[in-house]
Order: structure tokens, then sequence, then C-alpha cells
């Protein structure tokens, strides 16, 4: 039987050294997108039921194409790292790895498809 301490028990099983960043990575992104979803959708509600080439000669302007470009950006970041925390937290081994590098394979895949329609709209 071994004596070891709470401490000693505890020796390499602590922080990871990155739940700080994660932590203060998820407040900013929220912080925002609490600015940038109501700007999305008073920029973008207008728009809803217009003609399309109405539509495409509105986000042509840089204000609402800025606005949707940061929309996106901002809110699959927020969702990759959220989606990260809690696929460490569930799931483990190899499979957390693959899920790790498919989520963030989607979400910049995304973000991607996203930012360049807004760039085919916009130029």
């Amino acid at each position: 039987m071994r004596y070891l301490t709470d401490r000693k028990r505890a020796v390499g099983l602590g922080s990871a050294k990155s739940g700080v960043h994660h932590f203060w990575a998820m407040k900013l992104s929220s912080a925002g997108l609490l600015v940038l979803v109501p700007l999305f959708i008073f920029t973008f509600g207008p728009m809803l039921g217009a003609p399309h080439a109405e539509v495409v000669a509105y986000f042509a302007r840089p204000f609402p194409a800025l606005v949707a470009a940061l929309t996106i950006i901002v809110g699959f970041k927020h969702f990759r790292d959220g989606a990260q925390i809690m696929l460490e937290d569930y799931v483990h081994g190899t499979a957390q790895k693959i899920c790790i590098m498919a989520l963030t394979l989607l979400s910049y895949g995304a973000m991607a498809a996203g930012l360049f329609a807004i760039a085919k709209i916009a130029l």
C-alpha cells in the first residue's frame, strides 16, 4: 500500500496550461457576438424578401458586408472553441484527436465558404 498525500496524487494531473486561454477566448468571442449578432440582424433583416438584385446591391456596400464577414468569423471561431471543449470533455483517445481535427476542418471550411460568398457579392 502506498501512502500518498493528496498533493502527490494530483501532481501531473493539474492544469493543462491552456484553460485560461480557452476561457478568455470564449468570453471575448461571446462579447463580440453580443454586439455583432444584433448588428447583423438589423443589417440583414430589411433585405428579407427583397429581390435578388437589391440584396446583392445592398451587400456590395462596405458596412453590411463587413458586419456579415465579422459575424461569420467570430461566430465560427466561437463555435469551434465551444465544441472543442465539449469534445475534450466527452471523447477520449484517438477518437478525440480525429473529432477535433474534423471539427476544426468543418468550422474553418464553413468560415471560408461564408467569406467567399460575401466577397463574391461585395466585389
